[in-house]
């Protein structure tokens, strides 16, 4: 019998797939992703099982059903049966079509896909196994002005500003989710790719920590970048490096700094050990000198306050950096700080309904919550911990919409995506997936369950909030669009970026002056020359409107800290996903 094409679905449901030759069927019950059918391959499909004239077995249906019970996927197991007849065959296949939902993703693709967006933001010189290919050498005399090395690290979105608070934002949250993920990101092969995009971010901050005291907090500045539209390649705008130091303290930005390095030495641990180590000493170093020389990093680098204002304050950065530190060294000086600091720093104080690079509250509430079942604390610090919790579970139940009043709750579009503001609000629809999937995975191992104002909530409800979010960034919305760029069939075009809105570096190494860049590239109507894959939009207004135009920034740019969460989410959704896989 000749070989039959592979039928595939993207489907959370259990699929049948079997193929045929001499006189069996083997049916394979397997991890991997599928996709439905088109009608021609589903007619192609037909002719072959009616071609081969299977004969008659009236015990299959027992025996797929038998496999389906089977819940051991680690590997594809394989069975043998005896071919049956075409009226079970077309049974089957139908089954295997209808039973699909409407909606279904790989989430697979997405994490791929999404690690790959962060090669797009690099700054400095491009590695040999650079995969985005339209992107080349960039910034290579970063803070050659100031006599110190600051090539490296990251663009923060669809400008060519280094700003280091949200670029430790996203180093934290990519390492968190290897933290809370590492296995589902092994099973999916991303490992390598993950540990490269946070690396990349931690060997741009253990250049810009030159010394105890002194961390260089930004390169270049919004006002003159935004000035230009050109490529990263072609800048022509000031690459001035601003710091802070004892005179000039930015406690938000150094506590921010030292969580990201913690929390990427956890991840590089058990990889490599000096490296590590090396990452912790700077995250030591860091909290102690923002916790000594308090501050506002924006009021001593005042020109990142109309990008970056830190409006939380640095509270919140110092509590979230000795979290971390506890983590990262089991040290109950860091602990206690957390402890003795609940108060007066607000970590039991502010019920919050937002998480994101400015406000860390909500993150390091679930972080103290968690520590509350591992009962490694001293039962003198269990009460402070359960405020903390308490406070975790405001946030959770104010997605979940179950909080007491509509104030206390996030408000919802019609179509069901979290909605905060209007500027960029696919940040927050990002970091709640990644907080929800978090806390869903802490009450299932636990046994325990969420107390919002309308009752006990179990974490199913918190992983189907969390995946009704990320299937919403993916197309399942009215617009029937991916916000995650280069995901699926249908995806923004126009995005909000200099470098992918103008031709690739490699094809064209003509220089592109800096306003030439706005009557050439910014006011075409075209789409982008190049798809910057993994970048998550800002995304659809509060009634799920969409305008996929270059110059609406609000709704068509793109940031490292929206896609960071998705890492992680994407990697426990896959595996959640349990397809049988089936080959023709």
């Amino acid at each position: 019998m000749a070989a039959i094409p592979c039928v595939v679905d993207h489907g959370m449901d259990t699929k049948i797939h079997a193929y045929g030759y001499d006189q069996c069927v083997t049916v394979c019950v397997c991890k991997e992703p599928f996709k439905k059918p088109s009608l021609p391959l589903l007619l192609l499909l037909l002719f072959k099982i009616y071609s081969s004239s299977p004969p008659e077995n009236p015990f299959w249906r027992r025996r797929v059903k038998e496999m389906k019970m089977n819940k051991s996927y680690q590997h594809c197991r394989m069975l043998k049966l005896p071919r049956f007849p075409l009226h079970c065959s077309v049974l089957l296949m139908l089954f295997t079509i209808f039973s699909t939902p409407s909606q279904a993703f790989d989430y697979a693709d997405a994490l791929s896909k999404s690690l790959l967006y962060f090669e797009a933001q690099r700054s400095g010189r491009l590695p040999y196994n650079q995969r985005v290919s339209w992107r080349h050498h960039s910034g290579l005399t970063d803070g050659l002005e100031q006599g110190v090395d600051l090539v490296g690290g990251y663009y923060d979105a669809g400008d060519h500003v280094k700003f280091g608070l949200p670029m430790a934002f996203t180093v934290t949250m990519l390492s968190w989710g290897v933290i809370e993920f590492g296995q589902q990101i092994e099973l999916a092969g991303e490992m390598e790719h993950a540990l490269e995009a946070i690396k990349w971010g931690a060997d741009y901050f253990s250049k810009a920590h030159t010394r105890p005291n002194v961390l260089w907090a930004e390169v270049g500045d919004g006002d003159t970048d935004h000035y230009c539209w050109q490529r990263p390649e072609d800048m022509t705008t000031s690459r001035r490096g601003y710091k802070i130091d004892e005179k000039n303290p930015g406690s938000d930005l150094a506590g921010e700094t030292a969580a990201a390095m913690a929390a990427a030495s956890i991840v590089f641990r058990k990889i490599n050990s000096h490296y590590s180590h090396l990452l912790l000493q700077h995250a030591q170093e860091l909290f102690e000198f923002g916790d000594k020389y308090r501050g506002k990093y924006d009021t001593s680098v005042g020109v990142v306050k109309n990008y970056y204002e830190s409006v939380s304050g640095f509270m919140d950065e110092l509590l979230w950096a000795a979290l971390w530190l506890y983590k990262a060294t089991d040290n109950e000086d860091y602990l206690k700080y957390v402890i003795d600091k609940a108060h007066c720093f607000g970590g039991i104080g502010w019920a919050i309904t937002e998480f994101s690079w400015d406000v860390k509250y909500a993150g390091l509430q679930i972080i103290a919550s968690k520590l509350l079942h591992e009962e490694k604390h001293r039962p003198q610090y269990t009460h402070i911990l359960e405020q903390y919790r308490s406070k975790a579970e405001y946030y959770i139940c104010s997605c979940l919409g179950k909080n007491n009043g509509s104030k206390n709750n996030i408000d919802r579009t019609p179509a069901g995506l979290l909605y905060i503001r209007q500027w960029n609000n696919m940040q927050y629809v990002s970091s709640a997936a990644f907080l929800l999937t978090i806390y869903s995975d802490f009450l299932q191992k636990s046994h325990q369950k969420v107390k919002c104002h309308e009752g006990l909530v179990g974490h199913q409800e918190l992983r189907n909030l969390a995946k009704s979010q990320v299937d919403y960034i993916l197309g399942s919305n009215p617009q029937n669009m991916s916000y995650l760029v280069g995901y699926g069939l249908r995806f923004p075009t126009r995005v909000h970026h200099r470098g992918a809105s103008i031709v690739s570096y490699k094809e064209n190494k003509g220089f592109i002056g800096c306003t030439q860049g706005y009557d050439n590239w910014y006011s075409n109507p075209k789409p982008n020359p190049n798809v910057i894959v993994g970048a998550l939009v800002g995304g659809p207004d509060c009634q799920d409107n969409f305008s996929d135009e270059r110059g609406n920034y609000m709704q068509t740019e793109a940031c490292t800290y929206n896609t960071a969460p998705l890492v992680g989410v994407f990697a426990r959704l896959n595996e959640l996903q349990v397809p049988l896989r089936a080959s023709y």
